[in-house]
């Protein structure tokens, strides 16, 4: 872990947005959905972030414009981004610092009482507090039960048994994507494994008539007539 002066950082990573010409809206909507994971995870070095996720965060609808953005973000050196050919693994975050890490966040504010300075310091462990508060205030970092899922699934219009299956495989490694990064939102997960499961649906129905099709050209090929004559020559 690192200790992150926050507010420091964020004025200065906007302070390099009002310079930087090449940025859109968009790319300032990934990028504080990013920040703000990175402080759900108390700063880390590097953090897994789970796309549909962070596009649900960010606001964007297009994983064609997610992935530019991301990658286009990462060669402007805000972060770096070491994307992840797994399905089940989340791709890699580094932020890049902005401003100085004193461990202290500060706030400005009016006040007729204590010093004349117009600052409040506010230690970061009082912010990673307020952090894990509005985490289980929000409550989507996991399911209370098997059947929350199961009501979710069918609201969804998904068989009882994928909802069980989705529970008992999050359920068996802690609520974490890769077994590794924390569930922010596993409404979100979840809308990404109905996803997967129709794409493995859909190559599984293919394979199968692909089978079905060859097995059908080979009977083609053994059939013989009843009535062949051994009398004539091969």
């Amino acid at each position: 872990m690192q200790q992150i002066n926050y507010i420091k950082h964020l004025n200065g990573v906007f302070l390099q947005f009002s310079k930087d010409s090449r940025l859109n809206p968009t790319h300032i909507s990934l990028y504080v959905a990013l920040f703000q994971l990175w402080n759900n995870f108390h700063f880390p070095e590097e953090f897994y972030v789970n796309r549909e996720e962070v596009m649900s965060f960010s606001k964007i609808g297009s994983k064609t414009t997610y992935h530019r953005c991301i990658k286009e973000l990462s060669h402007w050196k805000y972060l770096l981004y070491i994307p992840s050919h797994n399905p089940y693994r989340g791709s890699r975050i580094k932020m890049h610092k902005f401003g100085t890490s004193t461990g202290q966040a500060m706030y400005q504010y009016h006040t007729n009482i204590g010093t004349s300075s117009g600052q409040a310091l506010v230690s970061i462990n009082k912010h990673k507090e307020t952090i894990k508060n509005n985490i289980n205030f929000n409550k989507l970092d996991k399911p209370k039960n098997k059947n929350e899922v199961i009501d979710f699934f069918k609201k969804e219009n998904w068989p009882i048994l994928e909802a069980k299956k989705f529970y008992n495989h999050y359920q068996s490694i802690g609520w974490k994507i890769g077994g590794k990064t924390k569930i922010v939102d596993w409404h979100a997960t979840a809308h990404n494994w109905m996803i997967k499961a129709e794409e493995i649906k859909k190559i599984s129905q293919a394979d199968s008539r692909e089978t079905k099709k060859e097995h059908s050209q080979n009977q083609d090929n053994l059939k013989t007539t009843k009535n062949k004559n051994y009398n004539e020559p091969l």
